[in-house]
């Protein structure tokens, strides 16, 4: 496998904390990762470096086959390469239905003109059944998205992230607020993005990190501390100390 994404030698400080500090990083296309850590580690600071929000003081962030520097890229340009971003609250289209909030975010061509006479096609509805299939919505595609559950708004906006076909996909504590249920889709349906693209998962529920069942990477101020599966990681004497606490 390929490296899609590289973070080299990155650090950044706010008023003088380093919220990173010298962090390096890689991920492989089709590669799911999980990434953890005791607040403020610096897992939202790393993720706001690679879609653009956030710029470092030093390092490389390089993206694709031809090592497209991140760097000179705004967060538009970063989003169009194919790096998608879920937050930890949904934002969903609340008064517009499951099926009109799929629709919008397939990935098409948004100058005014054509967006003006844009009709759906039976290609773009055929996608956005599937899609609904994978996130576990085929059954609400009428209801308004404000009628969902927590759980649910989670999913379709993670199927709106699908529908803009990215190869990178990072995700913020998915299972936050969802039931055991929930949770236990939210695992199925990360998995089943990662067998097309790159998949990073921000979590603190080692639960759920187990469900993954994929690499993990701890950071720990600003820094990579482990990184491998879940029990060589949570069995570390230095993850033990600073994170898990046992």
């Amino acid at each position: 496998m390929s490296t899609l994404l590289e973070v080299s030698a990155v650090s950044v400080s706010f008023d003088g904390f380093k919220a990173i500090n010298d962090l390096s990083f890689d991920i492989n296309e089709g590669e799911l990762r999980a990434i953890i850590g005791p607040n403020g580690a610096g897992k939202t600071t790393f993720m706001d470096i690679i879609t653009g929000k956030t710029r470092p003081d030093k390092g490389k962030v390089t993206w694709g086959e031809t090592n497209i520097s991140l760097l000179r890229k705004t967060e538009a340009q970063i989003a169009r390469l194919g790096i998608g971003r879920k937050f930890q609250r949904p934002t969903v289209f609340e008064d517009q239905s499951v099926f009109d909030n799929l629709v919008m975010a397939l990935k098409k061509d948004r100058d005014p003109v054509s967006a003006l006479f844009y009709k759906r096609s039976t290609v773009d509805i055929d996608r956005v059944n599937a899609l609904a299939a994978e996130i576990n919505l085929s059954s609400q595609l009428q209801r308004k998205s404000g009628e969902l559950s927590h759980g649910q708004k989670q999913w379709l906006e993670i199927g709106m992230l699908l529908a803009q076909d990215p190869r990178l996909l990072l995700v913020d504590e998915p299972a936050a607020g969802m039931t055991v249920a929930e949770r236990r889709h939210t695992t199925d349906i990360l998995r089943e993005a990662a067998t097309t693209r790159a998949v990073i998962v921000v979590e603190h529920d080692m639960d759920f990190v187990r469900q993954l069942d994929c690499r993990v990477t701890v950071l720990h101020e600003g820094s990579v501390l482990a990184e491998g599966s879940l029990d060589h990681v949570t069995n570390d004497p230095r993850v033990i100390e600073v994170y898990l606490g046992r």
